[in-house]
């Protein structure tokens, strides 16, 4: 095989590595040593990622420490359970698929007629969450994304060695050559020890307890650098109410997004359409029109926008919301008094609304904290942004879902009140 390295701004990335599951209950290295006797005994390079293992070789130009690009790809697509890619690179076509969360393919093509046949051979597997690929190929419901763009995420999954030897070997040679500098540095005193003389029987005390004393200051950095991940201290958990978008803004956003998806295509009906907290989704009936007027209207309406045929009659488009930016809650009130108030508010106007507390636990790892909120369910004929303006008195207020329902013409919303 040839080499299985691609290089995205300087930095060296290893790809066509072979994925597979972890077996419940089994240590991943034990597992990973099993795995590679049973393949090739030539791949000696790992790497962990969330329940999975990648197997790789130095044959192939991969080195331990080194970034592996399937992982990092799977970070900036978090939002897709499953994916097909795509990516031009310099040396060829670099190939990333995942299902359900699983990497099934990682593999770099010399040649783009290669690359191409097997893009299209995996587009025929059904319910693929999006599709990228070089522009120039004109893949459908395909998006072309730059490598460099997608790598750039903070992901620090890399190969390791599978066997413990050559740590041991690399920490024997650099015992050896520190023992070869010691004699350069210090032969005068060592000449002198074991000099004819026979007041001198032996080394100086002093300098074997520094040369002990920094031998085991050299074990000690190998074994972080090989076997010992360093642990990093976990990041403060922040409450929620901190780091909210502002309600007017979001529920703005929401409107705008689904007029976006939901504009009007002749021979195609809306159904729905639903703003989420990351994602636009909108759902959409065949009547007289075909898949290829749809694609070629949509377009040009909704560019950006992700198709998925969930039959021949039905489709979903899917569009990703901008982020917008933070504020932090400054109201004091606790669950139960927001629910009071939130009853009393809707009694007002004689509304049924469907409030409770609930009870929400965060945690970073290692500190846990208890969060109260109320979580709201109602239906509206008043637009998101007219509708949200009731909330207006309280903090803490975040919109997670608006929903049009066409037949209906009526608005569903999910709100959570945060409470301190």
């Amino acid at each position: 095989m040839a080499n299985q390295v691609i290089t995205i701004n300087r930095k060296k990335y290893a790809v066509g590595l072979f994925w597979q599951p972890i077996s419940h209950g089994v240590p991943p290295r034990v597992f990973v040593k099993n795995l590679a006797r049973g393949i090739d005994k030539k791949l000696n390079l790992f790497a962990e990622y969330r329940e999975m293992v990648a197997l790789g070789s130095r044959r192939f130009g991969q080195r331990a420490t080194m970034r592996v690009a399937a992982a990092a790809v799977m970070e900036s697509f978090s939002e897709y359970t499953s994916f097909l890619a795509m990516f031009q690179v310099s040396n060829g076509y670099y190939l990333v698929a995942s299902r359900n969360g699983v990497i099934i393919e990682d593999k770099l093509f010399s040649a783009e007629n290669l690359a191409r046949a097997e893009y299209v051979k995996l587009m025929e597997i059904p319910d693929w969450g999006a599709f990228f690929a070089p522009g120039a190929w004109g893949m459908p419901r395909a998006v072309e994304k730059n490598l460099s763009d997608v790598l750039n995420v903070n992901n620090h999954v890399t190969l390791r060695s599978i066997s413990y030897l050559r740590a041991g070997v690399i920490s024997a040679l650099l015992v050896v050559l520190f023992f070869v500098l010691f004699m350069g540095i210090f032969k005068d005193s060592v000449k002198q020890a074991f000099g004819p003389r026979p007041q001198v029987a032996e080394l100086n005390p002093e300098l074997v307890a520094e040369y002990k004393r920094q031998i085991e200051e050299k074990n000690k950095e190998l074994d972080v650098k090989f076997e010992i991940e360093k642990q990093l201290p976990p990041e403060p958990i922040v409450m929620p109410y901190e780091l909210l978008p502002d309600m007017i803004s979001r529920a703005e956003l929401c409107y705008r997004a689904i007029g976006f998806v939901m504009q009007p295509i002749t021979g195609w009906n809306q159904v729905s359409a639903i703003c989420g907290e990351t994602h636009v989704v909108a759902e959409l009936k065949r009547s007289f029109g075909t898949l290829d007027e749809f694609y070629n209207v949509a377009t040009e309406l909704m560019p950006g926008a992700f198709v998925e045929e969930l039959d021949e009659d039905t489709l979903r488009v899917t569009a990703v919301l901008p982020k917008l930016d933070s504020v932090s809650s400054q109201d004091e009130r606790d669950a139960d008094t927001i629910l009071r108030d939130i009853t009393s508010l809707f009694q007002g106007v004689d509304t049924t609304v469907n409030a409770q507390i609930v009870m929400d636990t965060l945690t970073n790892g290692v500190d846990v904290k208890e969060l109260s909120l109320v979580e709201i369910e109602i239906e509206s004929k008043l637009t998101p942004v007219h509708f949200i303006k009731i909330f207006e008195d309280f903090g803490g207020v975040y919109l997670m879902q608006a929903r049009w329902d066409v037949a209906k013409r009526i608005w569903n919303y999910e709100v959570i009140i945060y409470a301190k």
